[in-house]
């Protein structure tokens, strides 16, 4: 792990229900090869929540409930806003599920490429027409992937929402089995 930037997110006593994770960057300059960010959540159950995922979800799955989709995907960012759209709906989530962290990784196919390679590059996390969290990576341009979010269910059932901001050095295989690690801080 490269940097790491925690806080808490919601409050007020609202409930989350149905979120997105929204990503955004722009192309490749011209004659290079095209820039490919991945929105990857991963779910982790209520009695282990920082042990093995229940099922990771990204460009290619979708949780086996429904409960957490790709609504839109890209890539090569295209500069249009946000490109990349991942569908959380925490009010129809199984009480099985306890913890859901999702990050960002680049695909490193053509040499190493970090956040602070990618321009206008943007994450964001919204309910409805609430923004509660928003990100521009420059905390871990250095790193690879990044874990943007942290989903935690309360004792009474409802799910909060917790910035995650940690960059990690790594592909997005190998993210995936990191990006659930505990916290240092």
């Amino acid at each position: 792990m490269l940097s790491e930037r925690c806080g808490a997110v919601s409050g007020g006593g609202q409930e989350l229900g149905k979120t997105e994770v929204r990503l955004r960057w722009d192309p490749s300059p011209w004659g290079e090869a095209p820039r490919h960010l991945d929105i990857i959540a991963a779910a982790y159950p209520a009695d282990d929540p920082y042990g093995r995922p229940m099922n990771v979800v990204h460009y290619d799955s979708r949780s086996p409930d429904g409960t957490i989709t790709m609504k839109r995907h890209s890539q090569t960012g295209m500069g249009l806003g946000f490109v990349e759209v991942m569908v959380l709906e925490f009010e129809r989530m199984s009480a099985a599920y306890g913890r859901v962290v999702v990050g960002v990784a680049i695909h490193q196919n053509d040499g190493p490429r970090a956040f602070g390679d990618i321009s206008n590059a943007g994450v964001q996390v919204v309910e409805g027409y609430r923004k509660l969290l928003e990100d521009d990576f420059s905390g871990v341009a250095d790193a690879t992937a990044a874990t943007v979010a942290e989903f935690t269910r309360g004792a009474t059932g409802e799910w909060e929402l917790h910035e995650l901001i940690r960059g990690f050095d790594s592909d997005p295989v190998l993210f995936m089995s990191e990006m659930g690690s505990r916290p240092t801080t």
